[in-house]
């Protein structure tokens, strides 16, 4: 029997002993192989531990495994033991952690194959995957382009066929603006879903764990795995976790889409309008309602991203001082060990490290930390006034296609721009999907983004799947 693509049929064909975990592992490092020397989405490639650990599965699999014998990949901020862990820094490399994230430990016990770590921005502080210590990923639809950010690696690596599925990380936008330039699904889930335990930090308050998929049924396995509480992460919900594999009905028939046109206004690419236009219209044919709102405070969503979590990414990098943590420098005093630790730092994570710092510091955090504070909770006001009458919002996940490489690294305003439509969901705590909807004239992809109330990621998977069944994505060739 051939390995099948998706998620979900791999596990069957395992769980029925069609096929064995060890074939599906050694075909995905097969490819791995073949794929990744164009497109770099992988940092560490754990082959003899993946080859392990489907042998192990083989032998016992355990029982009521959702994801037994799928390979998966995770992005390079997230702790796994016994394996290279960097977040794409040069203050993080040859790090083995000792202990494995959370999302990790339930992968593991849902049967998953861990087969390698993918690279990202540097401690995922970027929005193309150019700021990684270790080089850029590249695009599988165009080589010559930036796959999206931070979390691009995932996002190749499950776009170009590697993996069935991976994990990112997003505290802006960097699920979902990577799956929508790579045309797959991905998901930011409602802060504090999933256990952040294990996660390196980078924005305390918007950091999120999420998956990416090609299919919203491979999500909702995968999605199901990862959900739910965890006694280590403080700020992990106690909310019960439903079945997303039930969500997904086929029907959307009297779900509300609000769709806040005064945001397109300005800087919406032709090609992306149009896709995202039609797919409005899927939705409508579809039994959907389509209704404009208004997002007063959605416009101020880049500044007060860029002051909130720079302010954070400042407390949560001091601990990386090559003392307490990051690899440490040869230096004769306290103060030069701190300057060549810190000295190793990439240009990107310097600057919002920096402008962190200022935020926070005396006489200044009122007029700009504070002040972005109540700003983003105008925001999430904004959004709850919406959803009194609409069920989700509708707005194209990036307002571009995938920029070419070296485009913008000297142009910082216009790369964090790519999050233009991602980082209010961030600010304001609520789930958000980008769902690959079309190709430009181009053939480049693009996504429309739906974002939902708190905990009610099974609307916009159910969403997801009625939009794939009525205008499947062309396959990535890569």
């Amino acid at each position: 029997m051939s390995v099948p693509e998706s998620a979900c049929e791999i596990r069957a064909a395992v769980a029925t002993r069609q096929i064995s975990a060890v074939d599906v592992c050694r075909a995905a490092l097969a490819r791995i192989a073949g794929a990744d020397p164009a497109l770099h989405a992988f940092l560490h490639v754990d082959e003899k531990g993946a080859l392990a650990r489907a042998a192990d599965l083989d032998r016992t699999p355990p029982s009521d495994a959702p994801l037994l014998g799928v390979p998966i990949a995770l992005k390079d901020n997230i702790c796994t033991a016994g394996v290279p862990t960097t977040a794409a820094s040069r203050l993080l490399e040859g790090y083995i952690p000792p202990y494995s994230a959370a999302v990790v430990e339930r992968l593991e016990r849902a049967g998953a194959v861990v087969v390698g770590k993918t690279n990202c921005d540097e401690f995922a502080m970027g929005s193309s995957t150019e700021h990684s210590a270790f080089g850029p990923t590249r695009n599988p639809w165009a080589t010559d382009r930036i796959p999206g950010g931070s979390s691009g690696g995932s996002a190749v690596a499950v776009a170009a066929g590697m993996v069935p599925l991976s994990l990112g990380s997003e505290t802006g936008g960097s699920i979902r603006q990577p799956a929508a330039l790579c045309g797959v699904l991905g998901l930011k889930p409602t802060y504090g879903r999933v256990s952040r335990y294990g996660l390196i930090a980078f924005g305390s308050s918007l950091d999120q764990i999420g998956p990416f998929a090609t299919s919203a049924r491979d999500m909702a396995a995968l999605f199901g795995v990862i959900a739910g509480a965890d006694p280590r992460d403080a700020t992990s919900a106690a909310d019960a976790v439903p079945d997303y594999t039930a969500a997904l009905t086929g029907d959307v028939a009297g779900l509300r889409v609000g769709v806040p046109r005064e945001l397109l206004k300005d800087g919406v690419e032709p090609g992306v309008r149009a896709a995202f236009d039609a797919a409005l219209e899927h939705l409508r044919q579809a039994g959907a309602t389509l209704t404009d709102i208004a997002l007063p405070h959605a416009a101020l969503a880049i500044p007060v991203y860029y002051l909130v979590a720079n302010a954070e990414a400042s407390s949560n990098l001091a601990r990386f001082d090559g003392v307490r943590y990051g690899t440490r420098a040869d230096a004769s005093t306290v103060s030069d060990l701190y300057y060549k630790t810190r000295a190793r730092f990439g240009a990107e994570a310097k600057r919002r490290i920096m402008i962190g710092t200022f935020v926070l510091s005396s006489g200044y955090y009122d007029a700009y930390y504070v002040k972005a504070q109540k700003v983003r909770a105008l925001i999430r006001k904004d959004y709850d006034d919406a959803f009194a009458r609409i069920d989700v919002v509708a707005l194209p996940t990036t307002p571009t296609t995938a920029f070419k490489l070296g485009e913008r690294t000297s142009d910082p305003l216009q790369m964090y721009l790519a999050d233009v439509f991602t980082a209010a969901a961030n600010l304001a705590g609520l789930p958000a999907i980008s769902i690959p909807c079309g190709l430009t004239s181009e053939k480049l992809p693009v996504g429309l983004q739906l974002t939902a109330r708190p905990f009610d990621e099974a609307t916009l998977l159910r969403a997801a799947d009625v939009f794939e069944r009525r205008a499947p994505m062309p396959r990535c060739s890569a």
